[in-house]
């Protein structure tokens, strides 16, 4: 089961390249669309593009809620992408009444306009690192304060309640949380790491090496 990483399949996420990113950092990854089967693997990944309503809504019905509350609970690794990062807190302003995950708590909001800057965000955009926050994703030292830049797509950002889940910022229009965390295996990223070259690579490398 060494590096093994169930990919989840809930209709929301670019799977081909999250894969093929995995795959080039050495992970096993299977494509896992049944809840139940969930449990068996090491490590998971959420991907995830598109509406929050949407996304939520799917992995209710596939039964996914209760399976990654468990799976975090477990103390397991796993990674939210984008949406999927979203998804792991407990509500959004993009769809209001469709509860997350709760795996942090705090709530999704979007980005004002009319603020000097184009929504969505859409780019390259540096990461500046809590030191030592992210210290199990970056065991190559390139975190502790240290940035790298990395690819991002959103129109909303991720506001947890406490200061102490946020991993790393990004500025745009403001300073939001550009990666996530509980403080244990569980990791959010806004950006998406396998359309960001070395720096979103040295991250997967890092996660899947907990896969053990």
């Amino acid at each position: 089961m060494k590096n093994k990483v169930a990919l989840i399949d809930y209709g929301m996420g670019n799977l081909n390249s999250v894969a093929r990113a995995l795959r080039h950092v050495g992970a096993e990854v299977e494509i896992v669309s049944s809840a139940a089967a969930l449990a068996g693997y090491p490590a998971a990944v959420l991907p995830g593009v598109g509406n929050f309503g949407d996304g939520g809504r799917n992995l209710e019905n596939l039964g996914f809620y209760p399976a990654l509350r468990d799976f975090a609970a477990s103390g397991k690794p796993l990674l939210g992408i984008c949406l999927g990062m979203q998804l792991m807190l407990e509500r959004s302003e993009e769809a209001p009444g469709v509860p997350g995950l709760g795996i942090i708590r705090g709530e999704v909001k979007r980005f004002p306009d009319g603020q000097g800057e184009k929504v969505p965000h859409m780019g390259w955009n540096e990461v500046f690192w809590k030191s030592g926050a992210a210290d199990k994703l970056f065991s190559d030292g390139s975190a502790g304060g240290k940035h790298d830049n990395y690819y991002f797509v959103h129109s909303y950002y991720a506001l947890p309640e406490s200061g102490k889940n946020i991993l790393g910022k990004c500025g745009y229009i403001f300073p939001f949380a550009a990666a996530i965390g509980d403080g244990g295996k569980v990791f959010g990223t806004q950006f998406h790491p396998e359309k960001s070259q070395t720096a979103g690579l040295s991250l997967l490398k890092n996660f899947v090496a907990m896969a053990e």
